[in-house]
């Protein structure tokens, strides 16, 4: 039976999440004969048609800009062997040979729970269920199982179709002078509803998806963020950084920024020309 510690926030998981970065051997992509070219480009339109979709996840496409790389793929999964069969299938594909593997990540849609945690052991307490209690944690799990119906949509949400992604992972400062995991829970708690005001106002312009890694890679988080302007991207984490919980705790790894595709425009992609996400 798992003991839930009231310092350490609930969390609720949805997808697992591998992400992808690659960039294309173009040199030895383009001295192939321009029939094959087209006939691998096909045929790795065809394997990613075969990925699961629906229910059981999805591939998202990217493109990347900068030197980074040049396509980022997300694959949205139920568990880390399906994360497996997907980096599998992308092996495979006829245009793998040709793609270099510059980066990637592994991390599981996460809400975190910092309010509605304490609510919990408030709740349970008043009834008189004392922390650690077989029957106190009975009670919290039943809670969370039903928190967790309650925001299913949240975290197995679609891809959302929107043309302009942005992915960074990100740590709470752990050092010397600043420990986010030091300060009292009811403090965290106060600075991440400040910080998630801040969201709030960017509701209908980005969607962001947020997971959790701690270990499973080498940062904290990964955030996904997906706008039909780019411009959101830098107002949302610029006014990010005045908030307290990032100024003084925020801790960001590399920045990755591109341009979402349909699958079957891939072949434009390795031919040089920018592909698209609607028709």
């Amino acid at each position: 039976m798992v003991m839930h510690d009231p310092r350490v926030p609930e969390t609720l998981e949805g997808w697992s999440l591998l992400h992808q970065m690659f960039r294309i051997r173009w040199e030895a992509w383009r001295s192939l004969p321009d029939a094959e070219r087209r006939q691998r480009a096909s045929a790795t339109v065809d394997g990613l048609a075969g990925m699961p979709r629906g229910e059981d996840g999805a591939t998202a496409l990217t493109t990347l800009l900068g030197h980074k790389g040049d396509l980022m793929l997300i694959h949205f999964r139920r568990d880390f062997d399906a994360l497996q069969a997907a980096q599998l299938a992308v092996a495979r594909l006829p245009v793998a040979p040709f793609l270099e593997a510059t980066s990637s990540y592994v991390s599981i849609v996460e809400l975190g729970m910092y309010e509605m945690t304490a609510q919990i052991h408030g709740r349970l307490k008043e009834k008189g269920l004392a922390a650690g209690a077989p029957e106190f944690e009975k009670a919290f799990d039943a809670e969370m199982d039903e928190q967790r119906k309650r925001v299913i949509g949240r975290l197995f949400q679609e891809v959302p179709a929107r043309r302009h992604v942005c992915f960074y992972p990100m740590n709470k400062r752990r050092g010397e002078h600043k420990n986010w995991y030091a300060v009292p829970v009811e403090e965290r708690g106060r600075m991440m509803r400040d910080h998630g005001v801040i969201g709030r106002h960017y509701a209908g312009a980005v969607t962001q998806i947020i997971s959790g890694s701690i270990g499973y890679d080498d940062w904290e988080w990964g955030v996904d963020l997906f706008a039909d302007d780019p411009i959101v991207f830098k107002k949302l984490i610029y006014e990010m950084r005045f908030d307290e919980a990032s100024t003084w705790y925020a801790e960001f790894g590399a920045f990755y920024v591109g341009l979402q595709f349909r699958a079957d425009q891939l072949p434009r992609l390795l031919e040089g020309e920018v592909p698209q996400l609607k028709g």
